[in-house]
């Protein structure tokens, strides 16, 4: 009896946690998940450039400012989270399409392992570097911008490492992603 109440009890924490990643708002899974809204940042009302080092979920070293000079899409993402899923193979085509005039840097939070946060990417063929942050503590260097446990989210840096737009859950869609990045790029 025993067995089968923490068996149920696991499998509905697992369907909570999964499904809460969908929703609107605070939850009990600990996460805020956004509803795709976006929002441009006018040049004047940017603040200091992003400042974020860590290591890769590959464990090597990482410094945002290597970047500096490109339009970075920085993606805040975690294996259990639906809306990170969905929107991981848009994110992949855009930097195969842009090459090397932007960057894309992940940020995966809340896997319990660097191995799960790569099984993750090898699955949806990722090919820029995600910086393991099991703990979201990397999302404190986008403070002001993101609330520290949304998930997915994802911040679009201008050349300088400057937050040029928000977007606040799931990518509403390439087209939005694209027009950012553009945006981004041109008001730098």
């Amino acid at each position: 009896m025993r067995k089968k109440l923490g068996g149920l009890l696991l499998t509905l924490v697992t369907v909570g946690l999964l499904a809460a990643c969908g929703q609107t708002g605070t939850n009990e899974a600990g996460y805020i998940s956004g509803d795709g809204r976006t929002r441009e940042i006018p040049v004047a009302d940017r603040g200091a450039p992003v400042e974020l080092t860590g290591e890769t979920l590959e464990g090597k070293p990482f410094d945002l400012a290597d970047t500096r000079g490109k339009v970075t899409v920085l993606n805040v993402w975690w294996t259990g989270c639906a809306p990170c899923r969905k929107e991981m193979p848009m994110l992949q085509a855009a930097y195969e399409e842009l090459g090397d005039e932007v960057a894309f840097v992940g940020l995966n939070t809340r896997d319990a392992s660097a191995a799960q946060g790569l099984a993750f990417e090898r699955h949806y063929g990722v090919e820029y570097p995600s910086v393991y942050s099991p703990d979201g503590a990397a999302v404190l260097a986008l403070k002001g911008s993101l609330a520290p446990r949304a998930i997915p989210a994802t911040a679009i840096l201008d050349t300088e490492g400057r937050v040029a737009a928000l977007i606040r859950g799931e990518i509403p869609s390439a087209r939005t992603l694209d027009e950012l990045i553009s945006a981004a790029g041109e008001s730098s």
